[in-house]
């Protein structure tokens, strides 16, 4: 072996490579006293610690929790400059939809983001991607979206593909052009979707530059009409589709995911049941996004709700410059529990296996079984509940990430 941790008092995980739904979402397996025993960046041995082959490396969890590396399947990765000017905005009331129509919000970053070069935007992002790591993320998705131009969308999409052959983090990339109405298109909508559509997917495709292709739905953006012509254009062009679905208002998101069998929906905060019915019946999952409805001081997603109704739940950090600037994923799961009312096993299914589903990982990532990849946090927590109890501070331990140990 090349590496074995020992002395673990709980391993939690969940087992096997199908999203959970259900009463299955909190179907987390936890035994004490284990072992776990890497080798060529995969888990080879998990079992008694008196049983544990001799390793090159030991590492001894000193009595600490573990669990797979966390999945961060929604985050905004690379942008250009930030949005603190719009703290002030929000405090005195304005809504996400007031600073977008005014020229802030996406349109704000899309200056920044068009403005900044190469170089800064992957520099700006390594750093992000070394912070999540120290968090416990060792995997994540990442938008473009920060464009709306070709020029700058194929940026963003190359800074994620480099980022993902140069970074210890494991990168899948999407292509969010349709993330809001450019101003050189403000006059012309129908036209921005017709260049998405003929010029921009297109391009993307061609060059391989994003495996999902995303849109906000939503009032003042992107209307159920045009969401269903572009997802569909994408779909033809090979790619998988997910969709920003209800998160404001409810338009007919949720059920567009459903009736295009998306890979899944994000946000929905406003679904509706009919919505609802639409996703658990075509097995869309549920990207919940709990810190953005902190952030925005918004009412949070039904979760309960549609874990009753069958839809498997993931939860993600959607780190981005505007509606929720965090790129630890711990706090979208102290918030999933808080606010959701999730059980700590249904919230670890959320950002381990469901979240590698969500992003279709599921066969390397996601548990601590054998043959799957070494991604393991041990957490300075004695057990899962401890992981959900504390908030505020960074419970990781130690970070494995393929193998090696990087924090």
């Amino acid at each position: 072996m090349d590496l074995v941790i020992k002395n673990i008092s709980v391993l939690a995980t969940a087992k096997g490579k199908s999203v959970q739904r259900g009463i299955e979402q909190g179907n987390i397996e936890t035994r004490e006293n284990m072992a776990i025993g890497i080798l060529d960046k995969k888990i080879a041995y998990i079992g008694k610690e008196q049983e544990a082959p001799i390793g090159a490396k030991e590492i001894d969890a000193g009595g600490r929790l573990v669990t797979p590396g966390l999945v961060d399947a929604h985050t905004h990765l690379v942008f250009g400059g930030y949005r603190q000017n719009e703290l002030e905005r929000k405090l005195r009331g304005d809504s996400y939809l007031d600073i977008l129509r005014s020229g802030g919000g996406i349109l704000s970053t899309v200056n920044s983001t068009r403005a900044a070069g190469f170089e800064e935007l992957q520099t700006k992002a390594e750093s992000f991607l070394d912070k999540m790591l120290a968090h416990g993320t060792t995997t994540v998705e990442a938008k473009s979206g920060y464009g709306l131009d070709m020029e700058t969308e194929i940026k963003q999409l190359q800074v994620v593909k480099a980022l993902n052959e140069s970074h210890k983090m494991d990168i899948v990339s999407t292509f969010m052009g349709a993330h809001a109405i450019p101003n050189e298109y403000k006059d012309n909508p129908e036209g921005f979707v017709d260049f998405i559509i003929n010029e921009m997917i297109p391009h993307v495709a061609k060059e391989k530059l994003a495996k999902y292709c995303d849109i906000f739905c939503e009032t003042a953006v992107f209307d159920v009409s045009q969401s269903r012509r572009i997802l569909t254009a994408a779909k033809e062009q090979g790619f998988k589709v997910k969709i920003h679905a209800d998160e404001i208002d409810p338009i007919g998101g949720a059920s567009l995911a459903g009736e295009l069998q998306c890979i899944s929906a994000e946000h929905l905060i406003a679904a509706p049941d009919e919505g609802l019915d639409e996703l658990a019946k075509n097995g869309v999952i549920a990207v919940l996004l709990p810190a953005t409805s902190h952030y925005l001081n918004k009412d949070y997603a039904r979760a309960k709700e549609m874990i009753k109704r069958g839809i498997p739940i993931a939860v993600a950090s959607d780190f981005n410059p505007g509606s929720s600037p965090n790129f630890n994923l711990q706090v979208a799961m102290s918030l999933s529990c808080l606010k959701y009312k999730l059980t700590p096993k249904e919230a670890l299914m959320a950002v381990t296996l469901n979240g590698a589903c969500a992003i279709e990982m599921q066969e390397t990532k996601g548990t601590i079984e054998i043959g799957k990849d070494a991604d393991i946090v041990i957490w300075d927590c004695p057990d899962l509940n401890f992981l959900f109890y504390r908030f505020g501070n960074n419970q990781v331990h130690t970070v494995i990430k393929n193998g090696r140990i990087v924090l």
